[in-house]
């Protein structure tokens, strides 16, 4: 018999992909997200048999379903520039969302407790200017959103040490792939080049980022759910590095733009220098990165134009 996952931040960019690597491999899948305005509504998985799906905010999630073998938590606000603007909400969703989850495995029968796997990032560390970090270096974030990342994970901690709560923690590089909201770097900087506007990059752009294909990613997660060590925390990262500036420029070059049609603007504030994490540990679960960026933005321009032509 498949083991029943719950997955919640279900319809996001990365949760999404998740559900439907479950659902091919014949898991049964109960989903549960708020709809924010990145969310994909466009995707339909109600054709699986093995697929329900609930509306809720975990913040007011009020019980767990019963007979659930992991519960997989994506859900989160995630976007570094809204979270220095605008906090509250980040707080609310990533912080207490969490908590919440974690009253709500405490409150169930010890017998019908889930694992909880969690979903962080490669941001609660804080910048490294040389090497990479490991999964036990000091977590020291540098702007609003990785901050309450970072608190969710102490909360993890703690209701593990002091409830018993069994959990795994992924803490995933900048991810990049189809369906991603155009809000993200990748895919507004093509969204501008088709729309004839130059990008917009902070600073001088030579903040560096490791780039993850979100296909590889959630494979990764998989992998932990299955054959990780509940204690644990896991680096998830290709450890394909670039800059922003350089990304940008890659893309214009693909899209046959000249290699300076972007402006600079202020520098977002905290900006973390540079992000590198050591990924041996996933190494050693088998995990293997399969994409890499200049392929699939290769692939992925080129449908792009064909579809735009289209119009």
């Amino acid at each position: 018999m498949k083991k029943r996952v719950l997955v919640t931040g279900s319809l996001g960019f990365i949760g999404s992909y998740f559900v439907e690597l479950l659902l091919k491999k014949g898991y049964y899948v109960i989903n549960i997200d708020k709809m924010t305005y990145a969310a994909r509504k466009d995707l339909d998985f109600n054709k699986y048999q093995n697929y329900e799906f609930i509306e809720e905010d975990i913040v007011k999630l009020k019980h767990l379903p019963p007979n659930i073998d992991y519960l997989v938590n994506f859900a989160a606000e995630s976007h570094v520039d809204n979270a220095i603007l605008s906090n509250g909400v980040f707080f609310e969703s990533n912080v207490y969302g969490v908590y919440n989850l974690l009253e709500l495995l405490r409150g169930k029968d010890p017998a019908d407790v889930p694992i909880f796997i969690h979903i962080s990032t490669d941001e609660v560390y804080g910048d490294i200017f040389s090497d990479s970090h490991k999964e036990t270096d000091m977590l020291k974030p540098s702007n609003p959103y990785a901050a309450t990342k970072s608190a969710a994970e102490q909360l993890i901690f703690a209701w593990g040490r002091t409830y018993g709560i069994k959990y795994k923690i992924c803490r995933s590089s900048n991810n990049y792939g189809y369906g991603q909201y155009p809000e993200k770097l990748i895919p507004k900087t093509i969204l501008y080049t088709f729309e004839n506007k130059k990008m917009t990059i902070h600073g001088n752009g030579s903040a560096r980022r490791e780039w993850t294909y979100v296909s590889d990613n959630v494979e990764g997660i998989y992998l932990v759910m299955e054959k990780g060590v509940a204690g644990e925390i896991y680096n998830i990262s290709s450890n394909e590095e670039y800059s922003v500036l350089e990304i940008v420029k890659m893309i214009l070059k693909e899209m046959g733009k000249p290699e300076d049609f972007y402006v600079f603007v202020e520098d977002r504030p905290g900006q973390d220098i540079r992000y590198s994490i050591d990924s041996s540990k996933m190494k050693n679960l088998g995990w293997r990165p399969e994409m890499t960026l200049k392929q699939y933005l290769s692939e992925y321009i080129k449908l792009s134009k064909e579809n735009f032509n289209k119009k």
